[in-house]
């Protein structure tokens, strides 16, 4: 018997757990592990992947109840549905065929109708814009027998940028706080394609000392079961209240501690009530990114799958190896730049990129992103826009963001 192993002494109500509460979890942890035993020995083939609320959710609703979804199917335009061997990825394309091209790439918990706002202002300026669900959050599925990490997230950008019938074989990669890690690893490996790179309020050298007690013992592997991780993580990342539209600030990245300026945040997927209560779109001003969130982790049944995951092995926290990749990259174009006098540089070739960061981001610390951006890629290689607003500026001060990726553009693409 599995009890019987265990001390009796820690069965008591040491650090406030008490009796029950152990035996309870130390029950369930043995009853999982026997039906995981059970089912791999009669060989029940395991689900490879898990469907989005496309599937699950929205053929059983009404007209009514369709319409009242925080985050519709046809929330923005040119959405399709595309198939692939890892499951279907929900995408977004409109704009005129012969504009500049911009990939838009989301956050960790809002999908991609929070940037939204953001793809209408590109469109306005006459560019092409793509925008997708990353696996596990929105329309898109979830595979469930693969780690989220680098691997599976290039890959989603190039089965994304395979399904438009337009080549998108050079354009400009604009990403969002995890969006933004993930299109620095994307460069890393891709740089010929990348006409720009703008990252807006970016993860990937957020410091490690903003990581808590809680985050390390939620999120490193085999400290808890993994089904009573689960339910913290569900529980934690889940708003808890809607709360009417109007305010801002807060984050969009893992852990609660991160947010050291918030003295009471404790919540993993928002910066607290006043990010929660941002509404996600000028195009949808009732609707809150708590509103949005909270119906992913109730009808979304790969999403804190995913969640969990992505914190665990995707690129959020220093240091990155990505970013000194990208590092040599940049340098090695800007030597080519200067070799080539004359020739006008264009994107990368111009070895920059754009980082636009809030003011009083209480996630990806202006002061600390700045230092850290400067030390890996150069002073050379990196220009800083800062504007006012924490780490929910793409919806807040989309109008803005464009400009100054404009400008950048102007500035290295003419």
């Amino acid at each position: 018997m599995v009890l019987q192993s265990i001390p009796s002494s820690l069965l008591g109500t040491r650090a406030g757990f008490p009796r029950t509460a152990l035996l309870t979890a130390t029950v369930a942890t043995a009853a999982c592990l026997s039906i995981r035993l059970i089912l791999q020995s009669k060989g029940v083939k395991q689900q490879l992947c898990v469907p989005s609320p496309r599937t699950t959710t929205l053929p059983t609703l009404s007209e009514k109840e369709t319409l009242a979804l925080p985050y519709p199917l046809d929330a923005l335009p040119g959405g399709r549905d595309v198939e692939t061997p890892y499951g279907s990825i929900r995408v977004y394309e409109w704009g005129p065929e012969d504009g500049e091209k911009v990939l838009l790439v989301h956050g960790i918990s809002t999908p991609s109708v929070a940037l939204g706002d953001l793809g209408h202002e590109f469109v306005g300026k006459g560019c092409r814009v793509m925008l997708f669900d990353l696996f596990g959050r929105g329309y898109s599925d979830a595979p469930s027998d693969l780690v989220y990490d680098a691997r599976l997230y290039v890959t989603q950008f190039l089965l994304v940028l395979a399904s438009s019938k337009l080549p998108w074989t050079n354009f400009n990669l604009v990403g969002y706080s995890l969006g933004g890690g993930l299109c620095v690893l994307f460069a890393r490996y891709f740089p010929h394609q990348i006409n720009s790179l703008t990252l807006v309020a970016s993860c990937g050298l957020i410091r490690q000392h903003h990581v808590g007690w809680k985050s390390r013992l939620l999120y490193s592997s085999g400290m808890l079961p993994e089904f009573l991780v689960r339910v913290l993580v569900r529980r934690r990342i889940r708003p808890k209240i809607a709360q009417p539209p109007g305010a801002a600030g807060g984050a969009d990245i893992a852990s609660a501690e991160t947010k050291k300026y918030l003295p009471n945040g404790d919540g993993d997927s928002n910066g607290g009530a006043e990010f929660d209560s941002t509404s996600i779109s000028k195009f949808r001003p009732r609707t809150t990114v708590s509103s949005v969130v909270r119906w992913q982790v109730d009808h979304h049944d790969g999403f804190v799958t995913a969640f969990l995951s992505t914190i665990r092995n995707a690129p959020i926290y220093a240091p990155q190896q990505d970013w000194k990749a990208l590092n040599e990259i940049l340098k090695r174009r800007r030597g080519s730049a200067l070799a080539e006098e004359g020739t006008p540089a264009s994107g990368l070739l111009a070895g920059k990129i754009l980082m636009v960061l809030g003011e009083d981001d209480p996630i990806v610390v202006k002061e600390e992103t700045i230092e850290d951006a400067q030390k890996t890629l150069g002073v050379d290689g990196v220009e800083i826009a800062v504007l006012p607003g924490g780490h929910e500026i793409p919806i807040t001060a989309s109008s803005d963001i464009v400009n100054r990726v404009e400008a950048f553009w102007r500035k290295y693409l003419a």
